[in-house]
């Protein structure tokens, strides 16, 4: 898959995009099933909390697919910023969900704590589990990987969802041969609590983050540097750049500021400095939506926060 293409077409982007997140779904299906299986060779908790867990990458598999979908729309008259935010609503829902299945593994565990069980064939279970645990590792990383890349909220939750999935079978994989060498059935319960607690920390993490974007959060300090060294690199005519906000939406990037120039520059010429500096942006920052507000050399502010000099 070349990536590099892939970017530069927006709308062979966005299908690549849909297609991950509907084989994100078989993926997640084919893992649940595995895992189910090795619960029930097994008859271990902490292996029914790991299935129980795969249960919700489905969930939050199919919500990540019809989101992207959703943002993907172009904008529209009712929605004239565009749906992007549909990817953060499903990251919400994702992280829900994850809080909900670990308050599950609870109540198992609990009742597996006052009713031990015997493990049974604990050999093959582990290697039908650890199967599941390869494949979500793989595609946990490709997910992030991608997400990253296409700057796709849904698909990198998915991914980190996936990647507290693989640790988990880890730990469960660690604390099952423990407990089949001490004898200590107890420990099997003990180590489904301990994988709920991490689920819902992964939970918790997924909604704040989500939350935060919906909350229009400004970009990350590193990409604003990145932005005022743009528009001091193509401002040449301007007098300065102030008052410069920021806030991200899914994949975009939405940057506004306003612009001064000297009052008897034509509107021509301001506006050629405009066009100039909103390619430049574009080229800097892949993604973004530029507002520019032009004022007068009057309204200049070079003792305030600005970009000066340009």
């Amino acid at each position: 898959m070349d990536d590099s293409t892939a970017t530069a077409n927006e709308p062979s982007l966005k299908r690549r995009i849909r297609t991950v997140a509907a084989v994100s779904i078989a993926v997640a299906l084919v893992v649940m099933a595995v895992k189910y299986i090795a619960y029930l060779i097994t008859g271990s908790v902490a292996l029914y909390s790991d299935a129980l867990e795969s249960i919700v990458n489905v969930a939050a598999g199919i919500a990540a697919w019809a989101a992207i979908r959703v943002a993907n729309k172009p904008a529209d008259d009712n929605h004239p910023y565009g749906h992007e935010k549909a990817e953060l609503l499903s990251a919400v829902f994702e992280g829900a969900l994850i809080i909900v299945a670990a308050l599950f593994i609870v109540l198992e565990a609990s009742h597996a704590l006052i009713h031990p069980r015997t493990i049974e064939q604990p050999a093959v279970g582990l290697l039908v589990n650890g199967l599941a645990t390869a494949i979500n590792c793989g595609w946990s990383l490709y997910l992030i990987r991608q997400g990253n890349l296409w700057r796709s909220p849904a698909l990198t939750a998915d991914g980190w969802h996936l990647m507290t999935d693989v640790w988990t079978s880890v730990g469960v994989f660690a604390g099952i041969v423990l407990a089949i060498l001490t004898g200590w059935t107890i420990l099997d319960p003990m180590l489904a609590l301990l994988v709920a607690a991490n689920i819902l920390f992964m939970g918790y993490r997924i909604v704040t983050q989500s939350i935060s974007a919906l909350m229009d959060e400004a970009a990350p300090e590193d990409m604003q540097a990145r932005i005022r060294q743009a528009i001091s690199r193509s401002g040449e005519g301007a007098i300065e750049a102030h008052d410069i906000r920021t806030r991200h939406s899914g994949r975009v990037v939405f940057i506004e500021f306003h612009l001064v120039v000297p009052g008897d520059m034509s509107v021509a010429d301001a506006h050629d400095i405009c066009d100039r500096l909103e390619a430049e942006l574009e080229a800097e920052i892949e993604g973004s939506d530029v507002v520019i507000h032009l004022e007068p050399d009057h309204k200049a502010k070079e003792h305030e926060d600005g970009v000066i000099g340009l």
